[in-house]
């Protein structure tokens, strides 16, 4: 049986690069944020080009991941990667985290605040969604499941150790092909890759991890709520130095 692969990320975590890499599978198919429609509609969240994702979409969520799970049912020779942010899941029945495997992608808040807040200015700890990934984490886990956790800075300081750990976990066969696209956009991409997807789309690769030394002040309550969270999920990550042994 096909199982479709849910990346529950947070916004910046270069989660566009990683579906980007999965796209380069010949038998996978990647399908881009398809819960926001969702989240804008239930959470009232203001964010960029807003009304023109909820017109664009079906913003029934449940209704979006029975669609999902039953394509998937309907065509097994092709992997669903289906790249979501985790604080879209509000109001949800999660029963169908069951039928999926689960991937957290995660990034130090002290270098992803500060390109977050250049969008959202005025973001919380809930559009960081590292809480709501802990959570779901300790759920999954619980109920026996074994969920990866990939960190930004271990993807980009080697992908293809990473990348082939993360591959073996999920029974995909790695290939060097998911280490390099063609720059510019995808068919794939949601509507609001105009306000998010500047830079993967001047990619052609995982650009060299290269950390972040200044950190603004203004940001420091913020950063004390996110990182007791991301600590907790990074200690189960996949290691550059040693894919997660």
């Amino acid at each position: 049986m096909t199982v479709p692969i849910c990346l529950w990320s947070g916004p910046r975590n270069v989660s566009t690069a990683l579906m980007y890499s999965f796209a380069q599978l010949k038998n996978v198919r990647v399908v881009d944020e398809p819960l926001y429609g969702h989240y804008l509609r239930v959470s009232g969240a203001e964010h960029p080009g807003r009304q023109e994702i909820l017109d664009a979409m079906n913003c029934d969520g449940d209704a979006v991941m029975r669609m999902l799970l039953f394509a998937q049912s309907e065509d097994p020779s092709v992997v669903l990667f289906i790249k979501h942010m985790a604080h879209h899941l509000l109001d949800l029945d999660l029963a169908f985290l069951q039928a999926t495997n689960n991937v957290f992608l995660i990034r130090d808040p002290r270098e992803m605040l500060p390109s977050l807040t250049i969008q959202l200015p005025h973001a919380t700890l809930a559009d960081t969604g590292l809480q709501r990934q802990w959570e779901l984490f300790s759920n999954l886990t619980e109920s026996g499941q074994g969920p990866a956790v990939l960190d930004s800075r271990e993807l980009l300081r080697d992908p293809e150790t990473v990348l082939c750990a993360l591959c073996t976990h999920l029974d995909l066969e790695f290939d060097p092909g998911m280490l390099s696209w063609h720059a510019g956009g995808r068919p794939e991409d949601g509507i609001w890759a105009p306000h998010w997807y500047h830079a993967v789309h001047q990619s052609t690769g995982f650009a060299p991890y290269k950390a972040k030394l200044d950190f603004p002040e203004n940001l420091q309550a913020l950063l004390d709520e996110c990182s007791p969270y991301y600590e907790k999920l990074y200690r189960h990550a996949l290691r550059a130095d040693a894919a997660g042994d």
